[in-house]
């Protein structure tokens, strides 16, 4: 049997299983509860929450762009392993204190955690936007890598817009079916998966190519050791560009919203215990990063239609490895694509509904409000999918500033729970004017000052509106700041 066939089949195999856990983590819950489908009744344990946070953090652009970013860029690549180590510590203050407001104002969102603090609609629909927008390229970017996937492994013969369809398509039934629970309960089964195939598929890689990663590095520093070096003659990045493009990944790691909202789906004690834990799932990034400084030499860049293809071009056709081999690292691909768009389908669809509207039409009723946070699910997933395969490019390239967006919801969120004198108007200035600064830089300008990111350009000009224009407007009511403040 062809090794195209192999894979496919195994491919198959899997998205039927991940089918099956996501619908089956739901059954036996009350399917018409508001809290179950949004957070799970706050009931995940670490086991789950482990995976739950490891899979929605790492995605398509951890499988593929992960081997891409290393083999193009060589050591600008570590950035990721930089800033998975420290972005979630936070979470281990700021996270229970979350849950407890949550929990006594029956929070789902960001958009409904800022509102409840600022009294202020304007500011959850403009949240809500700014969420909406970043996660659909989130999401094009998941399927993008799927459908690679599927055309890479089967050698062309499962099209782009099919692969990408089968696949996402599988996430959306189970996420509108099971919500949070189902998402998490497949992440787990997905989770296991990324980290058995990297570590088994990445280390052979090396091993066979070079014999090891210290002839492997050795190779590379004496042919172009530019390659291996950051800020210095040659080198593909800046240190301002590498220290920013870290500082920005931290600050907005959290203030991504299916990351935010895990703050409500769990306890105070899980919450600091997967902090605690989180860095290890972070380690099966290492040999997906080795695989790319392998490449190096052996892969010629001409070959490929962009370098996110490096780690399965490398196996289909330039190592021409058995057709199980495909298969697997098929399979982890998906699984590391499917485990993130979950999150983000599901956390796009209650963001939407909790910023934009249940401002714009009042006192909708719980049943009424899981009907349109379902509904979102499938609307959400068509719209990130027609940007995928029909074109919309013009609308891809604006929400390149995806995280540079996110990351401007950090200064309304730690005032919320740790500056009395922030008021509505400070935040909403503060988080429009930062958005354009963004995509200012972003789309417009051809560089930055000192190559320092855009999104933290675009936060400095947030925190200086937002500080200004709080201190000269009216505080706000006193016993609704220590609602968030003093909240132990």
């Amino acid at each position: 049997m062809p090794g195209w066939q192999i894979a496919l089949i195994m491919m198959i195999a899997y998205l039927v299983i991940a089918l099956i856990v996501g619908i089956m983590a739901g059954r036996g819950r009350d399917g018409s509860s508001l809290d179950e489908f949004a957070v799970a009744d706050g009931k995940l344990s670490l086991f789950v929450m482990w995976f739950l946070m490891g899979g929605s953090v790492f995605s398509a652009f951890s499988f593929l762009g992960a081997p891409g970013w290393a083999y193009s860029k060589g050591a600008p690549a570590l950035y990721i392993i930089a800033y998975t180590a420290f972005a979630i510590l936070p979470w281990y203050i700021i996270g229970p204190k979350i849950r407890k407001i949550g929990k006594r104002f029956r929070f789902f969102t960001i958009s409904a955690f800022l509102k409840g603090r600022y009294k202020s609609p304007l500011l959850a629909i403009i949240v809500g936007l700014i969420a909406l927008f970043a996660s659909v390229q989130y999401l094009a970017t998941q399927m993008s890598g799927m459908a690679i996937i599927f055309d890479i492994m089967t050698e062309g013969r499962i099209p782009f817009w099919l692969g990408a369809l089968i696949s996402y398509g599988i996430v959306v039934v189970y996420v509108a079916t099971g919500g949070l629970r189902a998402a998490a309960w497949s992440d787990v089964f997905q989770g296991l998966l990324m980290i058995i195939v990297s570590w088994a598929v990445g280390l052979a890689i090396v091993y066979q190519l070079h014999g090891g990663t210290t002839e492997m590095f050795a190779n590379i520093a004496r042919e172009t050791p530019e390659f291996l070096q950051i800020g210095k003659e040659g080198s593909n990045m800046g240190k301002v560009a590498y220290t920013t493009t870290i500082l920005v990944s931290c600050i907005g790691f959290l203030m991504w919203p299916h990351l935010f909202s895990k703050s409500y789906a769990s306890n105070p004690k899980t919450i600091k215990k997967t902090v605690l834990a989180y860095p290890v799932f972070a380690l099966f990034l290492v040999p997906l990063l080795l695989v790319g400084f392998a490449s190096i030499g052996v892969v010629d860049s001409g070959q490929l239609t962009n370098v996110d293809q490096v780690l399965p071009f490398l196996i289909t056709t330039v190592m021409n490895l058995p057709g199980w081999l495909y298969g697997l690292v098929g399979a982890g691909a998906l699984a590391a694509s499917m485990s993130t768009a979950d999150a983000i389908t599901h956390s796009a669809s209650l963001e939407f509904t909790d910023g934009v509207i249940k401002n714009i039409w009042k006192n909708l009723s719980d049943k009424t409000t899981l009907f349109i946070m379902r509904a979102g699910v499938f609307v959400i997933g068509a719209l990130a999918y027609y940007i995928t395969v029909f074109g919309g490019q013009g609308l891809v390239a604006l929400l390149l500033g995806a995280y540079g967006s996110i990351v401007q919801f950090a200064p309304g969120v730690y005032s919320a729970l740790y500056w009395r004198r922030a008021t509505a108007p400070g935040v909403v200035t503060g988080l429009a004017v930062g958005t354009y600064v963004n995509y200012y830089y972003q789309l417009v300008a051809e560089s930055t000052p000192f190559g320092i990111h855009a999104g933290i350009m675009g936060l400095m000009a947030n925190i200086v509106f937002m500080v200004t224009v709080s201190l000269i407007t009216k505080p706000q009511a006193k016993h609704d700041v220590e609602k968030y403040v003093d909240a132990a």
